[in-house]
């Protein structure tokens, strides 16, 4: 088997919004990374161009590698340090976990890119492993949660690097407000996964291909499933429990690319040396900052602060805290935490919010509080002059928060990243082998002319599987411009389509969906099943 080296691990690393929380479904690996999260570009590159290069800088000022000497001690490397904690990765000649090691190695570029971005992050989550005293296997779920993407938002509403949906992320402690969404936070969201891993390690036992199925699939899924195959944690046969394909396929996942770290000559792959040092520096604010501001004053990259601090949905950290600031070690090192304290008051929070009424317009709005319509524009991240009743606007405080032009530049910049990066209406569909720009135009309602514009594809443009794309769910394509037809009583399930997207796609609630069919979060749609679109309808 060939080697093939990822070192220098200076390469480039992309932040991408990765489709899914796991990337293949079938019993075996697929022959090629069509289904990988993050391995593939969107159509309009500058946003995460951006986010690429500071990913680039933030790993160019950080030890790579380290000359490894004889010594009586062993080194200190931080990749050993997680494999030496390694518990369970056990890979058979031709069972499921080596073969998945196999494609794993394969995967030069992909493993490149999971590397870069897992930087800045894996002595944070190594320590907090350490801490609770669990497996050093958990430090590899987000390779297959996320390609460690802190972007990543699934068609299923998970998302950041451990992929984690909104009522198990309340659940333990994440917050998610307008201002904050915990799970993209790594820092934050590390603490919470590793926290649920080592709940669920106990509640099976210590078995932990049984708390990884149940960190994909739900424990009370899992707890169903020994019942009804008659078997306890400790006497099981994961293959043959009545649990997802997803999920069968997931717990071999993690086991072959800890057969691939623990044993890398066995499948010719070489695991980089790094230096066990942390790759940023957490600095604890007195209260919310305009990260804008604070970049222009500091003299902080405003895409690294990006890159480390993927949580924030707006320019400003969340008023209710969490009050920190992830920003680079050398940085930290050089005194930012005084400068950040130091600043005039004009780099930190002095906001109010207005809810828009029908009639209202920017013009109106800049008037009506004293303030002008480029600021609404900056503070709210604006482009042009749409608003639309409901919606809730940050006005800046003119006594305190003047006018900067100099910032302008700066609020611009973020306002595209974040439209790009940050989840909304527009949903990433992940490409199937077979499938045409007319078969997905048709799946979600748009023209091909919608989905050509929305990613920057031409007319002779080709596809291919594994490619993203951007779907607007918000502007359904000539069809929205229709009169509005009488809504469906019943669907009948398509493959791959999952809950989320039926009531999205019928402008249903999610939870109403749910109460109507007698379903929750954890049911498995199959295809051909009809779904009641109505209350009071007939299933």
């Amino acid at each position: 088997m060939r080697k093939h080296s990822l070192l220098p691990l200076i390469a480039p690393a992309l932040l991408l919004m990765a489709g899914c929380a796991t990337f293949e479904r079938d019993s075996q690996p697929p022959q090629e990374p069509e289904s990988l999260p993050g391995t593939e570009l969107a159509a309009e590159p500058d946003p995460f161009e951006a986010i690429d290069q500071a990913i680039r800088r933030l790993g160019e000022r950080q030890p790579v590698s380290i000359e490894i000497e004889p010594v009586e001690q062993e080194p200190v490397d931080l990749w050993q340090r997680l494999v030496g904690r390694f518990a369970f990765a056990e890979c058979a000649e031709d069972s499921r976990a080596e073969r998945w090691a196999n494609w794993f190695s394969a995967q030069d570029d992909y493993m490149e890119r999971v590397f870069a971005r897992a930087r800045p992050w894996l002595h944070h989550i190594a320590n907090e492993i350490e801490a609770r005293d669990l497996p050093g296997e958990l430090a590899l779920v987000p390779i297959v949660e996320s390609a460690y993407d802190p972007f990543a938002y699934s068609h299923g509403r998970a998302a950041g690097t451990w992929q984690f949906i909104a009522s198990t992320a309340r659940d333990h402690g994440l917050s998610i407000n307008d201002w904050y969404d915990g799970r993209r936070d790594v820092y934050a969201s590390t603490s919470a996964a590793l926290d649920y891993l080592g709940f669920l390690g106990q509640r099976f036992d210590n078995e932990w291909p049984l708390a990884l199925a149940a960190y994909n699939a739900g424990q009370g899924r899992v707890g169903r499933a020994l019942q009804r195959a008659g078997a306890s944690p400790a006497r099981y046969q994961l293959h043959r429990l009545p649990l997802p394909r997803e999920t069968l396929a997931y717990v071999p996942k993690i086991t072959g690319l800890g057969c691939l770290f623990a044993e890398p000559e066995r499948f010719g792959f070489e695991l980089p040396v790094w230096e066990d040092q942390p790759g940023f520096a957490k600095v604890e604010l007195t209260g919310p900052i305009d990260i804008v501001q604070a970049a222009f004053e500091t003299g902080l990259d405003l895409a690294e602060l990006v890159a480390l601090n993927p949580g924030l949905n707006r320019h400003l950290t969340p008023p209710e805290g969490p009050h920190h600031l992830i920003v680079p070690k050398e940085h930290a090192d050089n005194g930012l935490e005084l400068k950040l304290r130091e600043l005039e008051p004009a780099a930190t929070l002095s906001w109010r919010e207005v809810e828009v009424r029908r009639g209202d317009t920017l013009s109106h709005l800049a008037v009506r509080h004293n303030t002008s319509i480029d600021s609404l524009r900056s503070a709210n991240g604006i482009n042009g002059d749409r608003i639309a009743a409901g919606q809730r606007l940050r006005i800046p405080d003119a006594a305190t928060a003047p006018t900067r032009p100099e910032l302008d530049a700066g609020y611009r910049e973020l306002a595209r990243l974040h439209e790009r990066l940050l989840p909304s209406k527009r949903f990433i569909h992940q490409v199937r082998p077979g499938e045409s720009l007319w078969v997905i135009a048709r799946r979600y309602n748009v023209t091909v002319a919608d989905l050509q514009r929305w990613n920057g594809l031409g007319n002779r443009a080709l596809i291919r599987p594994g490619q993203r794309l951007m779907v607007n769910m918000e502007r359904q394509g000539t069809a929205a411009a229709q009169p509005a037809a009488r809504r469906p009583d019943h669907h009948t399930v398509r493959q791959g389509e999952s809950l989320w997207l039926i009531a999205r796609r019928h402008r249903v609630r999610l939870a109403d969906l749910m109460e109507w069919n007698n379903l929750d979060e954890n049911s498995i749609l199959r295809p051909g099943q009809r779904l009641v679109l109505r209350a009071g309808g007939d299933a």
